[in-house]
């Protein structure tokens, strides 16, 4: 079972400690000292050099890998007496009583958190002040991402309802969870029981979260590596054209696809691949008049009865 989301965080922050002390560790040994694959770990150090401290982006971890040594540049720098600017110890301390409330954190993590906020308040004095008027509200999907945390924790099954917007649908459902992991959105993703297959959920579409008292036994998968993006078309899935005209070129690089012809307008001839063609019906309503599906002529023509029907809509209002 994949560690969850606060799992993660601690072992990165027990990284940094870990690399200190072992310069020039091997890959495959750290790897095999916190339990992780290699391509786990590398994930990690991807992250770790866009944290450091100082919010202004210096002192940041100058940390690499050649693949198969780790390297830490830095170290002395970072273990400096650190002195923060007023506007840094506001964001900070804002930052800590917010991740305090955030559900699914272990009480232990939290205490200990509240403890440090505590002598940063000390250590901050008027910056403390100026902090405690300001407050942080998570998203709706924060309850969410607590069930789910909870659920993968304690290895159990989880009913939900979910919106899908590709279909418009409510669907209920039951799934056995595997993973939290965040690519713009936070996503769980989860053996689904209702179509007996991996599948991705995204929280802020979830719109009621249960667990339930069954044991979550997800097959044996290989987890998806996700540095290319979430969505990874395979050669497989069905091919569809989309001509935009300079509106709409957005679309080359928001979608990965085959190929980009450029057409005499300034617009592109986009191909792409996708698993379920049905779900780009809404890029088309979204293009308007910027774009249109070519190809299959069976989605063409589902996204201009779709696009009729809502012309139609408004023209009863």
């Amino acid at each position: 079972m994949a560690a969850n989301a606060i799992d993660q965080t601690r072992r990165m922050l027990s990284l940094v400690t870990y690399l200190r002390e072992r310069p020039g560790a091997h890959v495959a040994d750290v790897a095999r000292a916190f339990g992780i694959t290699e391509d786990e770990l590398i994930s990690d150090l991807d992250v770790l050099p866009m944290c450091g401290t100082s919010f202004r982006g210096g002192d940041l971890l100058d940390i690499d890998t050649d693949g198969d040594r780790i390297w830490w540049h830095n170290p002395d720098d970072v273990a400096a007496p650190l002195r923060l600017a007023a506007d840094e110890a506001t964001a900070l301390l804002v930052a800590a009583r917010a991740v305090a409330t955030l559900p699914g954190l272990r009480e232990s993590d939290r205490e200990a958190l509240l403890r440090a906020t505590a002598k940063l308040e000390a250590a901050a004095g008027e910056a403390a002040g100026a902090s405690s008027r300001l407050s942080v509200t998570f998203e709706s999907e924060g309850g969410v991402f607590a069930e789910v945390d909870r659920a993968i924790s304690e290895r159990r099954r989880l009913w939900v309802r979910y919106y899908s917007p590709a279909r418009d649908e409510l669907t209920e459902r039951e799934v056995d969870p595997i993973r939290l992991f965040a690519v713009g959105h936070t996503y769980m993703e989860a053996w689904c029981r209702l179509s007996e297959a991996r599948r991705t959920f995204r929280l802020d579409r979830v719109v009621e979260i249960r667990i339930l008292d069954e044991h979550a036994a997800p097959p044996e998968l290989e987890l998806r590596d996700l540095s290319e993006g979430l969505v990874q078309p395979s050669a497989d899935d069905p091919e569809v054209v989309v001509e935009v005209g300079p509106g709409g070129r957005w679309v080359a690089e928001y979608y990965p696809h085959d190929r980009a012809d450029e057409l005499p307008d300034g617009g592109l001839r986009v191909t792409l691949r996708t698993p379920d063609p049905a779900s780009l019906r809404r890029l088309a309503l979204r293009l308007g008049s910027d774009g249109r599906i070519v190809a299959p002529q069976e989605l063409a023509d589902n996204a201009r009865t779709a696009a009729a029907a809502a012309l139609a809509a408004y023209d009863g209002e």
